[in-house]
């Protein structure tokens, strides 16, 4: 199976600096846009992870960029052919371990204490995929022109019962949450050539449409045309984008 990879990462039009970062592989991307392509037959481990940061005054970058930093780490040092039960207590035990991190950063220095991140990632490792979410932000899955959301926002308004995007998150990495968790989903039989997936801030859910983000998708749009349809619709907030087509 083939990634082909598009990612883009854009201030916005309001916001000051951007807090979202991604990673896709060994690559961070912030304020900036990339293309990659890989052959997952020939690794053992790929990770793709997007945090939108919190906090303001820059504590929400820092946030995002100190999760991901760590994150990348910690994948890459998992050992090698882990049973899936085994592949989840690792990563809630990082969840546990990268919340310590957040909270000592803020009590060593007042300027950080608050902050906090999202987190959605799609992990191949050991040949199977896995996604996994903390907060708000999304994965989507494109097949035969349906666009479908994958992940559930941990927000105000998804507790009860509406369809509609909040700025309340219950969840999240950091940001005085005393109760994080991260969900997480072995997904395998669930991506297929042919699929487009798309990792995504709520800066781009919050100013366009499922419908509008499909189109854009389907007119041949990649990561960075979504960023600026979201801007050019507001760009109330960063927005940040990772667009995979798969393929044999």
């Amino acid at each position: 199976m083939t990634f082909t990879i598009y990612a883009a990462s854009r201030v916005g039009c309001v916001r000051a600096n951007n807090e979202d970062m991604l990673l896709v592989d060994n690559s961070y991307v912030r304020n900036s846009k990339m293309q990659a392509r890989t052959n997952l037959s020939n690794t053992d481990r790929y990770l793709l992870a997007l945090a939108d940061g919190m906090g303001g005054h820059q504590r929400g970058e820092v946030a995002s960029s100190l999760v991901l930093h760590n994150l990348h780490f910690f994948f890459n040092d998992i050992p090698a052919k882990l049973v899936p039960g085994d592949f989840f207590e690792a990563i809630y035990g990082w969840l546990g371990s990268i919340n310590n991190t957040l909270e000592a950063q803020g009590q060593n220095d007042p300027d950080y204490r608050g902050m906090g991140t999202t987190l959605v990632a799609l992990a191949f490792y050991n040949k199977e995929f896995y996604w996994m979410n903390c907060g708000d932000s999304r994965l989507y899955r494109l097949r035969n022109g349906e666009l479908t959301q994958i992940t559930t926002d941990h927000s105000l308004n998804n507790l009860m019962g509406s369809r509609e995007h909040s700025n309340v998150i219950t969840n999240c990495i950091g940001g005085g949450c005393k109760s994080s968790y991260i969900d997480m989903v072995q997904c395998t039989p669930e991506i297929q050539p042919s699929d487009t997936l798309l990792l995504c801030s709520d800066g781009l859910s919050d100013m366009l449409t499922d419908e509008q983000i499909k189109q854009n998708i389907l007119d041949g749009g990649n990561a960075d045309t979504l960023c600026q349809a979201a801007e050019a619709a507001g760009g109330y907030d960063n927005v940040s984008v990772i667009l995979v087509h798969v393929s044999d």
